[in-house]
């Protein structure tokens, strides 16, 4: 039975912190050890967390969900998950642990879905910087082929120092160099927004001429994201217009430009009837790709009229789920596969809740409590991004989905983090 449990002798009940008792826990590894080595809980998986009067509870985790992977991608949907990185928080300036970062995105590779690499939830933007990004795409590209999985890489402009594009050419020539490298690697293109284009573009015309140009020059068709200012301030007002409809007109006319140019585009505003407006209305043989980590559930089951793909960065952190119920609906139980997602949605709203661009922080905690790495640490440091109890309650909200692989690790991974705010 997973929730608030009764107060026991070896658990102690509610309070506020303070050095109260908590279950007898066995070693097994250092800290520091290998990813996997935990401390086990004799007396079962639960832990005191935070609530937001100051008191404390003390919560039982369930059993995980009943999770199969799959014998290959889904055939109902196209799925990719826009994936972290894992830092090395013990290099000095911290950097990217690699072996951790590609065992992340085996994880992914092995429940079916694809990954979109390189993109604002690798906090491209936020720490990543194009250099750094480069070597994470093509080492990617080089562990999907050895693993038989898909993989799409985010190209944009960040290359460019702030104010440095002084007009378009700039702009196109940045996008260009990026796009040469993904390509040069073999792997597939996904136009990522350009901060400097928001910067410097006088109105819709001038993004119709940077993304004709720059698709045009392409090997292979790509992906346009757009991606809204909730997670990104700097792209207020793209396609050359703060109303998110009339900028779906632009968005939609340099696709309809360029159909043979494009496979598909992913749009994160966080708006399901724009993206079902917009999907409805969409050049022939381009795809919508659901970048809503409100609203994916219902916009990927779609309607009589049709329904998206998915590229989410919720994916992340609930692969497991998303691949069960893709499963069910290849096998064509849409019941099954609302009712796996059902319980991830809370999940994801509270993941992404604002500010939004700080979803990062909830996708490696979840990363860090099944596992995949030995740390909650992101670059620059932005772990610190969301409070105690948003992590606490995110700790519940995972359970509840079934997402938490080992409830005593993920007991003895939060114990640490509650620690550091005073949580005994």
């Amino acid at each position: 039975m997973r929730g608030p449990v009764p107060v026991d002798a070896a658990g102690g009940g509610q309070g506020r912190p303070a050095g109260g008792g908590r279950p007898p826990v066995v070693a097994r590894a250092a800290l520091g050890g290998p990813a996997g080595a935990h401390p086990v809980s004799t007396v079962g998986a639960a832990v005191r967390l935070p609530l937001p009067d100051g008191t404390l509870e003390r919560y039982a985790l369930g059993a995980p969900g009943d999770f199969s992977r799959p014998a290959a991608p889904p055939a109902c949907r196209q799925a990719l998950a826009a994936v972290h990185v894992v830092v090395d928080p013990l290099a000095d300036p911290p950097r990217i642990d690699w072996e951790a970062t590609l065992a992340f995105r085996r994880h992914v590779w092995s429940w079916g879905l694809g990954v979109a690499e390189a993109m604002d939830t690798a906090q491209r933007g936020m720490g990543l910087g194009w250099p750094e990004a480069r070597e994470l795409i093509e080492r990617s590209v080089r562990e999907a082929r050895a693993a038989g999985g898909r993989v799409a890489s985010g190209v944009g402009t960040d290359h460019l120092a702030p104010g440095a594009a002084r007009g378009l050419d700039d702009v196109v020539a940045a996008y260009e160099l990026q796009c040469e490298a993904v390509e040069a690697a073999g792997g597939d293109v996904v136009l990522m927004a350009s901060r400097e284009l928001a910067r410097i573009a006088a109105g819709p015309d001038d993004y119709a001429r940077v993304y004709g140009r720059v698709l045009s020059g392409l090997r292979r068709p790509a992906l346009i994201h757009w991606l809204g200012p909730m997670f990104d301030p700097a792209l207020a007002g793209y396609w050359g217009h703060d109303d998110p409809r009339a900028a779906m007109e632009v968005c939609l006319a340099v696709m309809a430009e360029h159909a043979d140019r494009v496979v598909g585009v992913k749009v994160s505003m966080l708006d399901a009837v724009l993206e079902v407006e917009m999907r409805r209305r969409l050049p022939a043989g381009v795809r919508m790709y659901t970048g809503d980590d409100f609203n994916f559930a219902e916009l990927m089951a779609g309607d009589d009229r049709g329904h998206s793909d998915a590229l989410l960065g919720i994916f992340d952190g609930i692969a497991p789920a998303a691949s069960a119920a893709l499963q069910a609906l290849d096998a064509g139980d849409r019941a099954r596969f609302a009712a796996l997602l059902a319980p991830t949605v809370p999940l994801s709203r509270h993941v992404f809740r604002a500010p939004t661009y700080h979803y990062k922080a909830g996708l490696v905690f979840l990363a860090y409590l099944n596992g995949h790495q030995r740390h909650f640490h992101l670059l620059g440091g932005l772990e610190s991004a969301r409070s105690v109890l948003h992590l606490a309650e995110l700790l519940r909200l995972a359970d509840r989905a079934g997402l938490l692989a080992d409830p005593e690790l993920a007991v003895a991974r939060v114990r640490p983090v509650l620690a550091l705010a005073g949580v005994d």
